[in-house]
């Protein structure tokens, strides 16, 4: 094997040690418990380590190939230059990425957050270096790109807690007994944090609405699915769904 494919192959050798090297990080950071307001944090910075990394692993294997070395250097050491010259050519790009950082740090978005940007309501998905993912109601997703995110007003209804609320409307004939149906539908929720049951509408029929206090959006989902089951039970048995 002549020397210079000796280089090359000393060259691949670093660059995958240096890869294994990465992805051994990143498995182990990720399997590190954390906080929920760390969450939104750590991938971030995750993903700028992982890259640091590669690009670090990539210049040192150019360094290993002696034809090559003297560009390698030269790289190395016009980096500030080189940095200049790429700001220029992706200023867009580099203020996403910059923007990306400043959200992990202030965090005004966090992952999981229920938030409205634009008049476009969901739940916040994914925080990339770039780009920030919202998953609306309807499963569709909107990329926002991080600098409008950073520079814009959004909502966010989950920035202190991700308490939130179960709620359900039943609809109750205007002849049946409203005073028992919402005391039976009171009874039905005495257990529940924060319950309330009202009528808030007298259009025929009637609409109950039944609300719960809950830890987060999933959970506020469940208690819906069982409060409907709830108050189908207690208003059949009270003679006002037949």
């Amino acid at each position: 094997m002549s020397p210079f494919w000796k280089h090359i192959l000393i060259a691949a050798v670093i660059f995958a040690a240096v890869s294994l090297l990465a992805r051994a990080l990143d498995w182990w950071l990720q399997r590190r418990p954390f906080a929920p307001e760390a969450v939104t944090r750590y991938r971030v910075f995750r993903r700028i380590v992982t890259v640091v990394i590669l690009t670090v692993g990539f210049l040192s294997a150019l360094l290993a190939i002696p034809e090559i070395r003297a560009v390698a250097g030269g790289l190395l050491a016009s980096s500030a230059l080189l940095g200049i010259v790429l700001g220029f050519a992706a200023q867009r790009t580099l203020g996403n990425f910059v923007a990306g950082i400043l959200i992990a740090l202030a965090q005004p978005v966090r992952i999981g957050d229920r938030v409205e940007y634009e008049g476009s309501a969901g739940v916040v998905e994914e925080i990339g270096l770039t780009y920030t993912f919202i998953r609306a109601a309807d499963r569709r997703r909107i990329v926002v790109p991080n600098e409008k995110l950073a520079s814009d007003t959004i909502v966010n209804a989950s920035i202190r807690s991700r308490e939130t609320f179960a709620e359900v409307s039943l609809p109750v004939p205007l002849a049946a007994d409203l005073d028992a149906a919402l005391d039976a539908l009171r009874e039905d929720v005495v257990d529940e944090r924060d319950a309330t049951v009202y009528v808030s509408s007298l259009s025929d029929p009637a609409t109950v609405t039944v609300r719960a206090a809950a830890a987060d959006d999933l959970a506020a989902e469940r208690l819906e699915h069982d409060l409907r089951l709830r108050a189908h039970r207690r208003l059949r048995a009270l003679g006002v769904w037949t």
